[in-house]
């Protein structure tokens, strides 16, 4: 019998949108959409501690995050108030942050969908995938595919997902510092709204894009110099309607050498750029970690 930890520790990665098409707009005003997204292995990590206070209670590295609107501890709150969950069951959560906000990067989405995950365990509730996301969808869009937990192509509002697995790649990602606001993108009269769906073989011929970029690069200089900069060492492609953007490469090295030359030369509208490198994975590394943890014996 494996003893349950006292304080569970679980990754949540970021993801990227290696393409993403704005197909049509719902009557809701929700957008429909088609997107691939990767899963990378950088991201949050979340230390969760359970009690019986009842209390749901967030600590962070970045403590103007710690608040009830955080993403983590709303989804606590949507998972407590399920029918049948003891009101006794708290926890302490304590997030810390290595992804942006604003980004594109599924950060908050992220730090939901391990929330939900771990108390799932934590709680012994039993709750199935499906059952967890869509709990995790009245949180956010993208919630879903990191409770799922696999790289996948989506349609409808991001919702609908089929896992796919594809070839290894290294991406540099570079933030710079002007987070950028999924709802003033989504609601912009210039946003292209009619982009045409395709099937996985257009996209590994080359034939995608981002319909958000062009109105993203417009509203946000930094973004556009930040693509600019990055288009010099291989195509660069914005990330959701985040500020965030990045570029595959076949080796790690040649992303290291491109991220050094970058970071060297920001200056002026760049000041404060951020950068990471990543490796793509069909996987979250979360529910390897669950997938190793016993359900306690009483």
């Amino acid at each position: 019998m494996t003893v349950q930890p006292a304080t569970l520790t679980l990754p949540a990665p970021a993801k990227i949108n290696l393409f993403l098409h704005i197909t049509g707009r719902r009557n809701d005003g929700y957008h429909e959409l088609q997107t691939l997204f990767r899963l990378l292995d950088h991201g949050d990590r979340l230390h969760f501690t359970p009690d019986d206070s009842g209390q749901i209670r967030l600590s962070s590295d970045a403590p103007e995050l710690a608040t009830p609107d955080n993403l983590a501890t709303r989804a606590a709150r949507a998972l407590k108030a399920l029918p049948g969950t003891p009101s006794r069951h708290g926890v302490r959560i304590r997030l810390e942050k290595r992804l942006p906000a604003g980004a594109g990067l599924g950060g908050g989405s992220s730090d939901a969908a391990t929330t939900l995950l771990a108390l799932n365990h934590l709680w012994q509730m039993g709750l199935d995938t499906s059952r967890l996301a869509a709990t995790g969808l009245q949180l956010g869009a993208d919630v879903p595919v990191f409770i799922h937990g696999h790289s996948a192509w989506a349609t409808g509002i991001g919702e609908r997902l089929e896992p796919v697995e594809l070839p290894p790649s290294w991406y540099l990602v570079l933030t710079p510092a002007c987070p950028v606001s999924t709802a003033e993108v989504f609601s912009h009269r210039e946003l292209t709204r009619n982009g045409s769906a395709i099937k996985m073989s257009a996209f590994l011929a080359g034939h995608s894009r981002n319909d958000c970029e062009s109105l993203v690069r417009r509203l946000y200089p930094a973004v556009d110099r930040t693509l600019t900069e990055l288009g010099q060492y291989a195509e660069a492609r914005l990330t959701g309607t985040g500020s965030s953007v990045f570029a595959a490469f076949t080796r790690r090295a040649a992303a290291e050498a491109a991220l050094e030359q970058i970071l060297d030369r920001a200056t002026g509208p760049l000041d404060g750029l951020q950068g990471f490198i990543a490796r793509g994975l069909d996987r979250s590394p979360a529910l390897d970690v669950l997938e190793g943890l016993q359900t306690p014996v009483e």
